[in-house]
């Protein structure tokens, strides 16, 4: 789940003014983590905080949600999900890139590829409940849960090609990208970024350059990565450092119970 905070920080002073180079600092002073991070940690914590079947998971991450919604209120949630979040907890047909950040931990979570994907399906449904962002996490977290067991980058693609068909290179289209926040816009470009990485850094500047909703496509794609590559530890120690005693403390429980890749 690391890997997709450190996405969501280093993207976070570019979502709306793109950087189209991979030759940026990656922590900066005005780097900082914003919803998809604390959205992150609270699936996390609602695994942590689920029965040990996950029937109440759902209920769980509603709960978790709105928690650490209210701890961390202006972190840049969408206008939707705000409403959401601090009003009337029924889902509302979003198929936003919401759904796809947030789900990571749930691969980390699961003993199979089945697994995986019914736990994104309890903790996206309660929002994210259009067939498209529920396609979104579900995808995301079986791509995750295929690198942090030792697929090859061509079985995960063969996995997310039956929902997402790539046919596009980065390069192809940095230059006319645009901002896009639906799921459908973000996670094929994401999933790019992580195929044409060198390692999980390299992973992290490819989904920043691609300009457009900087922090969530390098939070999706530094998720995947992470769970690939492992993360190196100066990037670990610099990302904790960005974070408050709450979401640190939850990731410290979560990667307790579930080891994540370390180098």
């Amino acid at each position: 789940m690391l890997g997709a905070i450190i996405g969501d920080i280093a993207g976070s002073r570019f979502e709306f003014r793109n950087y189209r180079k991979k030759d940026f600092v990656l922590f900066a002073p005005d780097s900082t983590y914003t919803d998809d991070s604390v959205m992150t940690a609270a699936v996390a914590q609602a695994l942590l905080k689920a029965k040990e079947d996950y029937s109440d998971l759902s209920q769980q991450a509603i709960q978790s949600m709105k928690d650490l919604g209210n701890s961390h209120p202006d972190r840049g949630y969408g206008f939707h999900f705000y409403q959401w979040l601090f009003e009337d907890q029924k889902p509302y047909q979003s198929y936003g890139n919401g759904a796809a950040m947030r789900v990571s931990p749930c691969a980390y979570a699961a003993l199979s590829l089945a697994q995986a994907i019914s736990l994104a399906d309890a903790v996206t449904r309660v929002s994210h409940d259009h067939s498209e962002g529920m396609k979104g996490a579900e995808v995301t977290a079986g791509a995750v849960y295929l690198a942090l067991h030792g697929r090859s980058k061509q079985e995960i693609r063969q996995y997310t090609e039956r929902k997402y068909p790539i046919a596009f290179t980065i390069d192809e289209i940095r230059d006319t990208y645009e901002f896009d926040a639906s799921c459908q816009g973000t996670i094929p470009q994401a999933l790019e970024c992580f195929y044409e990485s060198k390692d999980f850094e390299d992973a992290i500047r490819i989904a920043v350059s691609l300009g457009g909703d900087s922090d969530t496509i390098a939070a999706i794609t530094g998720s995947i990565a992470e769970a690939y590559y492992g993360i190196p530890n100066t990037l670990r120690i610099q990302a904790v450092s960005c974070l408050d005693t709450e979401l640190l403390r939850i990731v410290n429980r979560f990667e307790e119970k579930y080891p994540s890749k370390t180098l």
